[in-house]
């Protein structure tokens, strides 16, 4: 499947935070949008992994995404290497979208800038 917008975050909910409303806008103008969750969170300090994931699922349900998957890359110690890189291109490639959205590479939270 193609998509117009893919959204990459290190976290679930990441995505929601930083570019919920634009992805929401984009997907009422007719654009096909996915979310890619690096991370299932599981050191995240509210809720646990099974917890995050059902907000996951209920949040893209909410904004209409086409597709939401999760790399399961171990959360607070996966590293930008050419494992981790190459994986994340075969995201890419399957779903070809003209647009990838990310944290900042700077990001205060040491994961976002690993995972952007």
């Amino acid at each position: 499947m193609k998509l117009d917008i893919l959204a990459v975050g290190a976290h679930p909910d990441d995505v929601e935070l930083g570019c919920g409303a634009t992805l929401a806008k984009e997907i009422s103008l007719g654009k096909k949008v996915g979310i890619l969750d690096l991370t299932r969170g599981e050191l995240g300090t509210r809720g646990s992994a099974e917890i995050r994931k059902k907000e996951a699922e209920k949040a893209a349900k909410i904004l209409g995404v086409e597709v939401r998957e999760n790399m399961a890359f171990a959360d607070g110690f996966f590293v930008n290497d050419q494992e981790h890189q190459l994986k994340l291109v075969e995201i890419i490639r399957k779903y070809q979208p003209e647009i990838v959205l990310c944290n900042a590479v700077d990001d205060r939270h040491p994961d976002h800038g690993k995972g952007s």
